[in-house]
This record gives C-alpha cells, sequence and structure tokens, in this order.
C-alpha cells in the first residue's frame, strides 16, 4: 500500500475570492430587500416616491418653510407686504385660537372648561395605564361622577332638590301624562261616530288609572312640599335620599352581610355632599352660561366623549337584544338597529333638532345641544351592536354551555364569560367606529352647533385675517388636531389588542 500523507488532502493553490454577501441590514439592506427586490416593488416605490415629492414636498414647504410666524393682521401675510410667496399665516390661529377652544363661552368663565378639561385628563390617564391600581373607583369616578361635575360646571346652576323631590316630581309627570291621554281619548270619541263609546271609555279607564296613581303618590308629593318649604331644602332631601338609600342596601343586602355595600354607599353620599357644598349648588352653584354660546373644541369632544360613552351600553343590550329567545326583544332590536341605520346622522340631526320639540308637550323643552347629543348616542348604538353582536357570534357554543353546567346564571355568563371575550375579538371594529364617530362630530354645524370647524369657519368671517392663505392654515391646523385624537386611539387601541392577545384562537 502507498503511504497517504496530509499533502494528500491539503489544496495546493488559494481559494479565489468570493463576493461580498448582499447587505440585509441597515437603510440600504431594507431599500435592497424591500423596496427593490422585484419589478413590482420598483414600479411602486418609484409611484410612491413621485407622490411623497408632489405631496409632502408641498405641504411642508407651505406649513414650515415659506409660514409666516409673526403677525398682528393680515398685512403680515399678504406676499406683497413679504416679499416672496406666502405660505401658512400661523399668527391668524394665535389670535383665533380661544374661539377655536372655547367657541362663544364667556372669557370671564373660561377656567370652568379648562377645569374640566384637567379634571378629565386626571381621571382618564391612570385609568389607562394596565399599573395602575384601583381601576374600579378610577372608572366609577370618570364615568359616573365626572359627567356630574362636569354639567355643572360647564353649564351651571344648583340644586332645589334632590332624590325624594326628583322622585316625586318624575312620578306626578307620569300620572299627568297618564290623564292627558286618557282625556285625548275622551275627546277623540266624542267625535267619532261609531266606535267612539269606545275611546271614551278606554279614556276614562285610563284616567281613573291616573287618578288612583296620583293618590298612590300622594304622600310623596305631600313630603316634597314640606321640603322645599324648608330652609334647607337641597340638604334636608339630601339626608333624607341617604338614609332610604342606605336602609334599602342594607335590607336588600341580607342585613349585617351588608354592612360594607352600606358603608360604601355612605362613603358615596359624603362624596356628593363635598361636591355640593364646594360648588354652592345648594344656593344657585355657577353662573349659567347657555349652550348656544359653547363652541370649538369644547362641542367636539363634548359631543364625541358623550356618544363613545353613551353608545357602548345602548350597542350592548342592543346586540344582547337581537339574539335574544323573547320576540318581542329581539323584534324590536332588530327594528332599533335597522332604523336607526338606514338614515344618516344629518337626518337624526335635523330630527332631533327641528322635529322632537314637535312630539314632546307645549309646557316641556329639551336644549338643543342635549337633543343633538341623544341623537348622536342613539345613531352610534345602532352601529356598535352589529359589531358587538359579531363578536358574540365568534364566540363558541360551549363557553355558555359549561357556563350553565357549572350553575351560573344567564347574567353572569354573559357578563362574566360570554361578552369580555367578544368584546376583546372586536376592538378593532369598535375603535373604528369611535373614530368614525369623532369626525362625524363635525356635522353638528349644520343644525346650529358650532364645533371645531363650525368655529373655524366663523373665523373666516373676521376681516381682520381675510387673507389667500387663511382658509387652507385653518384647515390644516384642525386636521392636525383631529389626526391627533385619531392616531392616538388608534395606536392605544392597538396597544389593548397587543395585551390582551386578541389575535389568539381560544
Amino acid at each position: 500500500m502507498s503511504d497517504i500523507t496530509a499533502s494528500n488532502f491539503m489544496r495546493q493553490e488559494l481559494v479565489p475570492e468570493r463576493r461580498a454577501p448582499v447587505r440585509t441590514t441597515g437603510l440600504v439592506g431594507f431599500v435592497r430587500t424591500r423596496m427593490l427586490n422585484s419589478p413590482s416593488n420598483v414600479l411602486l416605490t418609484i409611484i410612491s416616491a413621485a407622490l411623497i415629492w408632489y405631496t409632502v414636498v408641498p405641504a411642508v414647504q407651505f406649513l414650515l418653510v415659506d409660514a409666516v410666524w409673526q403677525g398682528k393682521d393680515r398685512d403680515a401675510c399678504l406676499a406683497q407686504n413679504v416679499g416672496h410667496a406666502v405660505g401658512a399665516c400661523w399668527p391668524y390661529i394665535g389670535a383665533e385660537i380661544n374661539q377655536f377652544t372655547y367657541g362663544f363661552y364667556p372669557e370671564a368663565e373660561r377656567w370652568r372648561v379648562n377645569l374640566t378639561f384637567l379634571l378629565a385628563v386626571i381621571l382618564l390617564v391612570p385609568m389607562l395605564i394596565p399599573r395602575i391600581p384601583a381601576k374600579s373607583l378610577n372608572a366609577g369616578l370618570f364615568f359616573l361622577a365626572l359627567p356630574v361635575v362636569a354639567f355643572f360646571l360647564l353649564y351651571g346652576g344648583g340644586l332645589s332638590g334632590f332624590g325624594v323631590s326628583w322622585t316625586a316630581s318624575l312620578l306626578s309627570t307620569f300620572t299627568e301624562s297618564i290623564q292627558s291621554a286618557g282625556g285625548a281619548l275622551q275627546r277623540a270619541g266624542a267625535n267619532a261616530p261609531v266606535i267612539g263609546i269606545l275611546f271614551w271609555a278606554v279614556g276614562e279607564l285610563i284616567v281613573l288609572i291616573g287618578v288612583a296613581a296620583d293618590w298612590v303618590i300622594s304622600p310623596l308629593t305631600w313630603l316634597r312640599g314640606q321640603i322645599q318649604n324648608s330652609h334647607q331644602p337641597v340638604w334636608i332631601d339630601f339626608v333624607l335620599t341617604a338614609i332610604v338609600i342606605s336602609a334599602l342596601v342594607f335590607v336588600l343586602g341580607g342585613g349585617r352581610r351588608a354592612l360594607g355595600a352600606v358603608a360604601r354607599s355612605l362613603a358615596i353620599f359624603a362624596g356628593i355632599a363635598i361636591v355640593i357644598g364646594v360648588m354652592g349648588l345648594d344656593h344657585g352653584g355657577l353662573q349659567m352660561v347657555d349652550t348656544r354660546l359653547w363652541g370649538g373644541l369644547l362641542v367636539t369632544l363634548v359631543v364625541s366623549i358623550t356618544g363613545i360613552v353613551a353608545s357602548m351600553p345602548i350597542g350592548i343590550a342592543l346586540a344582547l337584544g337581537r339574539r335574544s329567545t323573547i320576540p318581542l326583544i329581539r323584534i324590536f332590536s332588530i327594528a332599533f338597529i335597522e332604523l336607526w341605520r338606514g338614515v344618516p346622522l344629518i337626518t337624526v340631526l335635523f330630527f332631533a333638532t327641528y322635529m322632537l320639540p314637535l312630539f314632546l308637550p307645549g309646557n316641556m323643552t329639551v336644549d338643543g345641544l342635549l337633543r343633538a347629543l341623544i341623537g348622536v348616542a342613539l345613531f352610534s348604538g345602532a352601529y356598535q351592536a352589529e359589531v358587538i353582536r359579531g363578536g358574540l357570534q365568534a364566540i363558541p357554543r360551549g363557553q355558555g354551555e359549561a357556563a350553565n353546567a357549572l350553575g351560573l346564571s344567564w347574567a353572569k355568563t354573559t357578563f362574566l364569560i360570554v361578552l369580555p371575550q367578544a368584546l376583546r375579538h372586536v376592538i378593532p371594529g369598535l375603535v373604528g367606529s369611535f373614530i368614525s364617530l369623532f369626525k362625524d362630530t363635525s356635522l353638528v354645524s349644520i343644525v346650529a352647533i358650532f364645533d371645531l370647524l363650525g368655529s373655524l369657519r366663523a373665523s373666516f368671517s373676521d376681516p381682520t385675517w381675510a387673507t389667500p392663505t387663511t382658509a387652507f392654515t385653518g384647515f390644516a391646523f384642525t386636521g392636525m388636531i383631529y389626526f391627533v385624537f385619531c392616531f392616538g386611539m388608534s395606536r392605544y387601541a392597538l396597544f389593548v389588542e397587543r395585551r390582551l392577545n386578541a389575535h389568539r384562537s381560544h
């Protein structure tokens, strides 16, 4: 055998040099692997670059490069006075920023708007941060206490009574409505030739029911009269309401086992008493500011937040009602959803603003902004119902069957097991509806309610800032405000979705 040495397995010449590997990291790697890696991507890159060049570059030049930053009137934003092409007129925004924020809200009372915004931020931020504790308390203050405090801060006024007086007034109005309806039937029966006697008999029966109901609540109305004739009607009514509510909590909660709930109830009433005392609601409260003076960002936030918060429970109720096995509830829910989804929001606002007062009793009036808020909430609730129903249909039937096997009631099964999973699945759809609602609030300007865009259009009539670029500057500024709010909602929804792992199937 021949000897085998190491030289038999060693290359005798150098390996030729290879080409350097293609870079796949950094800016060059990103461009090569994502933008220029195929003919179609090359074409899309060229088209996108052209769009950026013809849209973003002129926008930046208009908003920043050629913009005017200082000035006292329109002369500072005219090209003949500057000597070159003029872009955005930012002094106009500085001069009109108060109108964009508050509308025609009295200048001396604008601290109330600022305080409302501050309270909303203080309560909202901790609720959005997952690691901060006491979420239930925070949510209760934001969704229940803040709207009441904000109403008395923004609108003003005080209290003339509390729970006892409110209940007596509500029941009295109800009995008066019953007697009025009965009287109307009696008058209709007097004019009907054939079935008039039937109408008259039904009307008489309804009137008797109203009289009986009025007699039943007469002790409560007498107590209301005694309270109103006292020297401190608000505080006496408040104390009686606190005693009645705490007693009901104690009795319905099972006696001594409900002492914790009674303590929480008393703590809530103590907080309400502090608010009444600090804001002076027992003797007139703050100066009243008519909602027709509200405007700007204030109205936009009030309409959008009220619509978003109020539409969620409405949507959940309608979605559950549409899946109900009770025919009356299911038919009502389907009819409500299809009716409100079948008409545009402008029609809803016109109906709520101009036609709704025609259906109310002659001595009853509803504030214009409140009518718009009700219309927006109902309209948005119908859309939310379909989004939530889609999430409910995505939950396997086994979830509910397993809960029933454990002996859970329908309420616990729905609100502790099925509904949380359904809402987690439809977070993108819900947030999309919220963003759409926030932008659709600009439609309230059609019914003479000046939101952010309405205040912007009103500012165009100011001759002090009448320039060729005023309108473009104003719309660019409001567009950035809308973008900040909508983009913030979108990114936070993405954070929540990732945190809850909504993309995983269970």
